[in-house]
């Protein structure tokens, strides 16, 4: 059960000027719908099930935050810090989330259908089995992204950052002084080095 009402929120938002702080609060199951929450501070909140179909949340820091099968649908998250939150099963058609940080977010079987995620940092994000239709990535950061069973059709991936996880160099095996080491070459013939 949440620890505050819709009624009572919407208070702390005209008392707090700008400077709403609901930092691990539990507001699982809300309707938060349509409510002007930039700039807001929902660290570690609990926002399982919450709707907030149509929020403004830009700027708003969500990291750590849990949003399991929230309502996110034409949602503004621009710049918003999202680092660890947990997005699983959660709704985010139509939303805007340029510029916004996703750092180690699991965004598992999300729905993520024309989306902004332009410039966002998805880094070591889990995007697995996640609906990704039509999409905007232009220039987001996919870097060492599980992207498994996620859905891209018609997705715009123009600039996008899609590296995996270097291969690990092999390690150099012990070398005698005078012993000859033979490396491979552009030319067809090794080139030998002594030490």
């Amino acid at each position: 059960m949440a620890d505050l009402t819709r009624t009572e929120v919407i208070k702390l938002i005209n008392l707090a000027q700008g400077k709403l702080n609901l930092v691990g609060v539990n507001l699982s199951g809300l309707d938060l719908s349509k409510l002007d929450l930039t700039d807001a501070k929902l660290r570690a909140a609990n926002l399982t099930d919450t709707k907030l179909e149509g929020a403004d949340l830009t700027g708003a820091i969500l990291i750590d935050t849990n949003l399991t099968n929230a309502n996110l649908t034409c949602v503004n998250l621009i710049d918003a810090d999202l680092t660890n939150a947990i997005l699983i099963g959660a709704d985010l058609t139509g939303a805007n989330l340029l510029l916004a940080n996703l750092l180690n977010a699991d965004l598992r079987n999300a729905c993520l259908k024309r989306t902004c995620l332009e410039r966002t940092n998805l880094t070591n994000a889990k995007i697995t089995g996640a609906n990704l239709r039509d999409a905007n990535l232009r220039d987001a950061d996919l870097t060492n992204v599980y992207l498994t069973g996620a859905d891209l059709t018609g997705a715009e991936l123009t600039g996008a950052n899609l590296t995996d996880d270097p291969e690990p160099i092999p390690p150099v095996p012990p070398v005698r002084p005078g012993e000859p080491i033979t490396r491979p070459s552009v030319d067809p013939n090794p080139s030998t080095y002594y030490y």
